[in-house]
């Protein structure tokens, strides 16, 4: 099993209406050691949904979209990316192999169902099928499960749950002001490998 931290940048809050505007994402192995990373811009079709906040959040330009690639040819890169990052062969591979291996990689970050629920419109939209573990994990809610524990063992956690704070709380930051999506998607893989790090330390009753 692989985990594939991920974030997106969109346009706006509504599947559907607003779009996928930059993709970020680290693959790690099962003993969380990064494999590699991904970042590509991704063209938007519908002008009108180009909200205000959202671009105060992620600083995007429609401008500085122009020439990226539309959503038909980033899907396929982006499979094909996490299929050779595996050490596979995307031209040699057959169907099944290629299958099995983007099944058995399970969608990973922050508050992440949204960028999933994201994710899983634009393949419906160019009419593919959706090739990724249901499964996912979600930073948000596992510091929800930790953090408890480690402050009635003493420890200072943080009360919010964003990911700065987390990050923070990790001894991470980030490096500029804008929500890169490949930035936010590798101080969220840091943040999940200390998780499950402390995760492992735990001993619970019997």
């Amino acid at each position: 099993m692989n985990y594939l931290v991920m974030d997106l940048e969109m346009t706006g809050l509504e599947p559907g209406w607003h779009e996928i505007i930059q993709i970020g994402a680290v693959l790690y192995n099962d003993n969380w050691e990064e494999l590699g990373r991904f970042l590509t811009n991704v063209y938007p079709e519908n002008e009108e949904s180009y909200s205000i906040p959202a671009l105060e959040v992620h600083g995007l330009t429609w401008e500085e979209l122009e020439d990226a690639p539309m959503m038909n040819e980033v899907l396929p890169k982006f499979e094909n990316w996490i299929l050779e990052t595996q050490g596979i062969s995307p031209k040699h591979a057959d169907g099944r192999q290629k299958s099995q291996a983007l099944r058995d990689t399970v969608i990973c970050g922050q508050s992440v169902i949204n960028d999933i629920n994201f994710l899983k419109f634009a393949y419906k939209d160019e009419h593919l099928k959706w090739p990724f573990n249901f499964t996912l994990v979600d930073l948000h809610t596992l510091t929800f499960f930790l953090f408890p524990i480690l402050e009635r063992a003493g420890q200072k956690v943080p009360q919010r749950r964003s990911l700065e704070a987390v990050a923070g709380f990790f001894g991470y930051s980030r490096e500029s002001e804008e929500h890169n999506a490949l930035e936010d998607s590798v101080l969220t893989g840091l943040c999940l490998r200390e998780v499950f790090r402390l995760g492992a330390q735990l001993n619970l009753p019997t």
